[in-house]
């Protein structure tokens, strides 16, 4: 799988990896087939899951944009992780809603190359002067 993405992530074409997918789906399907009903207790579970959320697990094989891994994603949270560890956390769920929602910017702003300072500062003129537009982390085309 990791190594089909990297390909087509180096300019790969969409028919090559359609076809790469198909293959891999058949065959994740029969293999499915042929090990559910030999399964038990956890491995089953596990079994029964990639079969009924195939649409789910397997969602980076028909949209070969989305990276198979999650590491960005993870990636993404460590920044909120540390703070969470070096502060002892929040002492309410509203402190916690409003730190998330404030490392959520910090980190969209990082991931779309954006001064964070500069997104704040804009915003917070936005609310003062009514003429001036909020800025937005919505890519634009």
């Amino acid at each position: 799988m990791f190594q089909n993405y990297r390909q087509w992530q180096e300019g790969g074409d969409d028919v090559t990896d359609n076809d790469w997918a198909s293959q891999f789906k058949s065959t994740l399907q029969s293999t499915l087939h042929q090990w559910f009903d030999l399964a038990g207790g956890t491995a089953r579970k596990l079994l029964r899951s990639l079969r009924d959320k195939a649409k789910q697990w397997w969602y980076f094989l028909d949209h070969p944009q989305v990276p198979p891994d999650n590491n960005l994603a993870e990636r993404s949270l460590r920044l909120a992780v540390t703070k969470r560890k070096v502060s002892g956390g929040s002492r309410s769920l509203e402190r916690f809603q409003d730190t998330a929602n404030l490392l959520t910017v910090v980190q969209t702003c990082r991931r779309q190359g954006l001064s964070v300072i500069t997104f704040f500062e804009q915003a917070l003129q936005a609310q003062v002067h009514s003429s001036l537009f909020a800025p937005s982390l919505i890519p634009q085309p």
